[in-house]
């Protein structure tokens, strides 16, 4: 049995949050394992994905926990976790979790047509959307995939003045409007403590 009695299997776009939070918390209960952030664009193979990881770990861990929302898997990944008994972070996808769900229903509400960005989307934009959507070798995609919207909407949980440059400088090359709403990390740090506090040696 591994040494600590909880494993977080999760997405690799959260990995900088949490080991921040692991750090800030003491979380000597938890190791963390995570899984290619690329995922993120290919939403059907994280059920396979997590499948794998929770074969592999089940019986080396006492308790398992999901850091995945739905993330685009249209309830595949919760069939899978209910084969294991095990849950995850709840929402739609992280912008959920990390916003809140009353927050980011009102958000969503005041303007449909968002797209939005978290601080991994905004270190990684230039690959995960210029490259891997094509948009370098091909900007005639542009309006295929962003012509029907009309903010971009960076929910930041970092204090990070770069990032936020960038962020502004992304809708612009998107061209759309920008705002920016700070959310951190406590909704994301309170919801694994309440799955897992239980669990502590």
């Amino acid at each position: 049995m591994a040494d600590a009695p909880v494993l977080i299997i999760a997405c690799g776009a959260l990995a900088k949050e949490l080991v921040a939070l692991q750090r800030l918390n003491d979380w000597t209960h938890i190791d963390i394992q995570c899984l290619p952030a690329e995922l993120h664009n290919r939403p059907e193979k994280i059920p396979g994905a997590v499948r794998a990881k929770l074969e592999l770990y089940k019986d080396q861990y006492e308790h398992l926990f999901v850091a995945y929302a739905d993330c685009g898997t249209g309830g595949a990944l919760d069939k899978v976790l209910a084969e294991f008994g095990v849950e995850r972070l709840p929402g739609a996808h992280c912008y959920e979790f990390y916003a809140g769900a009353a927050e980011f229903e009102r958000l969503a509400a005041s303007q449909p047509a968002t797209f939005y960005l978290t601080d991994f989307l905004a270190r990684h934009f230039e690959r995960l959307v210029k490259d891997g959507l094509g948009l370098n070798q091909h900007p005639e995609l542009m309006p295929t995939y962003f012509g029907n919207y009309k903010r971009l909407l960076y929910l930041s949980q970092s204090d990070s003045p770069q990032l936020e440059t960038a962020a502004r400088e992304y809708a612009d090359y998107l061209g759309l409007e920008y705002a920016h709403r700070h959310t951190g990390l406590g909704s994301v740090g309170r919801t694994i403590e309440e799955h897992t506090v239980q669990w502590q040696n």
